[in-house]
């Protein structure tokens, strides 16, 4: 129930509409309630009425279904638009705030939580877990009141007619009560399982579709089509094993009350028979009947429904309750402005607790302006340590100052808008070039933007392209060559104008062309701000002020490319084993 009163959390605001829509549903639900007892009236009444002519019934009829007509068809159908409108209006209104506050967690999550959870599984939750919860305001807040409010104005009506019939008319429901207790606890746990293994075949199909280059690439189809059938089958055994249950209780709920109809037929026969009965009152009763366990019916629907919509609430929630890796001190300032000196003392880290460190006691000092390039190995530590600048990752030991100020202190968003990023690996959105480049400072202007593309060597191939800077990229940007797309994220720092750079391999990817244009923008976004460059290409750091080079998290040499070449040390090897390569 845990689930349910954090759902309702949501669902305060919008308290009035949904009292509002049940009231007007009770009015719709109430109406047809009137037809047994019109049905009653008309037989006993009228048909069988003593004492008046044919004309006279005639007349009595006509009036009794004239204001009968009316009621159905005048009044019935705005109820009937306004109670279907407020509800699906409240539910979607309900459903929104949540993806909102979803949208604003997934942002916050660490990206060591992206790294062991793939985004099919969060897209749904956000999605179809989101919009499974749908039911439970429709139907948990609005449509079992209603049925409920219906049984009992129902049984008000047939208690006013006869108690005896009354009573054998409901004499199943507290055995109704059991079947849907005991069966629904299980449901509840098969659909979550369902959920989850539904999760997992979307997860495995938004990898896939990503990768489908790839899998063309080495024509691995059908060992693919093997990998989904195994997701897919998993799924379909969930599937199944939540079926068979809900079938079950669907043959002993519905048993039950297609049972209590034929015990009121026979009671309520034999009373007729024995003449202490009206027609019209059996006829009304049975009628009755059908509109007491219809709802009853509608209730075990509901049951289903209401579950399906608990277990996608659980799943939702336990998402949300994924904890931040980095979050804000209660006394956290805004980062207003950086100079760009950068301190590194005694770091040390680890992406979990219980594993190795991957950075061991780094001490470092970056002077405001200079630049520091990071080299070795693969898996030496390089990106992983300028991640930690920015906070991407938080030091496990030691801290890191940035003039003079423990990074932690600042609030992270104000923290990272001061820095600039340039990845090897760039990332753009299915939008046009110009909303991309935009992504470094919003509400930037035309001229602004121009300025950027300009400084990053990228306007003149954006002005080639079909519609220019309204040109959509795709979606990662796969109309765009490495070197392109590269620039377009160059022009987005240009933008952005922060007060220090990292550069992560930035033009390890790119032919030389597109390297010669890039490593022009660099040196130009570098110039007067701190720079951090991790490196694979030697060539392209031999001007920073200091080289830095790791080996397994741990700092080997560090000097200026001048000072590492004549130490003759692990530096001097790695660059003449490069120069090698490039003859």
């Amino acid at each position: 129930m845990g689930s349910i009163r954090r759902y309702m959390k949501f669902v305060q605001p919008y308290k009035w509409q949904i009292v509002g829509t049940v009231l007007i549903g009770i009015i719709k639900f109430a109406i047809p309630l009137l037809i047994p007892l019109l049905l009653k009236y008309v037989l006993d009444d009228i048909v069988n009425g003593h004492g008046m002519s044919s004309s006279e019934k005639v007349h009595k009829m006509v009036t009794i279904m004239g204001i009968s007509f009316v009621i159905f068809l005048v009044l019935r159908p705005p109820i009937e638009y306004y109670r279907q409108y407020y509800a699906q209006w409240v539910s979607s209104k309900v459903l929104y705030d949540i993806r909102d506050q979803l949208f604003s967690h997934i942002q916050k999550l660490s990206l060591r939580y992206y790294a062991n959870t793939r985004a099919g599984e969060v897209i749904s939750r956000v999605i179809n877990d989101v919009e499974q919860t749908k039911n439970f305001v429709i139907t948990g807040l609005m449509n079992v009141w209603l049925d409920m409010m219906t049984i009992v104005i129902a049984i008000v009506i047939m208690f006013t007619m006869n108690v005896p019939l009354t009573l054998v008319s409901i004499i199943l429901l507290p055995v109704y009560a059991f079947s849907v207790k005991y069966f629904y606890s299980r449901l509840r746990h098969l659909t979550r399982v369902r959920s989850q293994a539904l999760a997992e075949v979307q997860g495995h199909l938004h990898e896939r579709v990503q990768g489908i280059s790839v899998i063309r690439s080495f024509a691995i189809e059908p060992h693919e089509q093997k990998q989904f059938d195994k997701q897919n089958s998993n799924f379909l055994q969930k599937a199944i094993s939540h079926t068979n249950w809900n079938a079950k209780t669907f043959a002993v709920v519905n048993t039950i009350t297609d049972l209590a109809p034929l015990i009121v037929i026979t009671f309520a026969g034999y009373q007729v028979i024995t003449e202490s009965l009206s027609v019209g009152t059996m006829v009304a009763f049975v009628a009755y009947i059908d509109r007491l366990y219809n709802p009853l019916r509608r209730l075990v629907n509901s049951s289903t429904t209401l579950t399906q919509s608990v277990a996608s609430m659980d799943r939702v929630f336990e998402f949300i309750d994924e904890e931040y890796d980095i979050t804000d001190k209660k006394d956290a300032k805004e980062c207003t402005e950086l100079h760009g000196k950068v301190q590194f003392e005694h770091v040390s880290f680890a992406y979990e607790e219980e594993e190795k460190p991957v950075i061991h006691d780094i001490n470092l000092d970056v002077e405001k302006g200079k630049s520091v390039a990071f080299v070795g190995m693969s898996g030496g530590g390089k990106s992983t340590l300028i991640s930690l600048i920015p906070r991407f990752y938080d030091v496990t030991e030691g801290k890191i100052l940035i003039d003079d100020i423990d990074i932690k202190t600042y609030k992270v968003r104000s923290l990272r808008d001061k820095i600039g990023i340039v990845l090897q690996d760039t990332v753009l959105f299915s939008d046009t070039v110009k909303n991309n480049i935009l992504l470094g400072k919003p509400g930037a202007t035309d001229e602004e933007v121009i300025a950027a593309a300009k400084a990053a060597n990228a306007h003149d191939f954006i002005m080639n392209l079909p519609e220019g800077y309204d040109t959509k990229v795709g979606e990662r940007g796969m109309k765009l060559s490495g070197g392109q797309k590269q620039r377009i994220s160059i022009s987005r720092v240009f933008l952005k104008n922060p007060a220090i750079l990292i550069f992560d391999e930035a033009t390890s990817a790119l032919d030389l062309e597109s390297e010669h244009y890039i490593q022009e923008a660099l040196a130009e976004l570098a110039k007067d701000r701190t720079t951090f460059i991790v490196a694979h290409r030697l060539s392209t750091i031999t001007h920073v002020d200091e080289i830095v080079l790791l080996e397994n998290g741990r700092v080997v040499e560090r000097g200026s490319h001048e000072e590492l070449i004549k130490k003759k040390g692990h530096y001097y090897q790695l660059f003449n084993v490069q120069q090698l390569d490039t003859i």
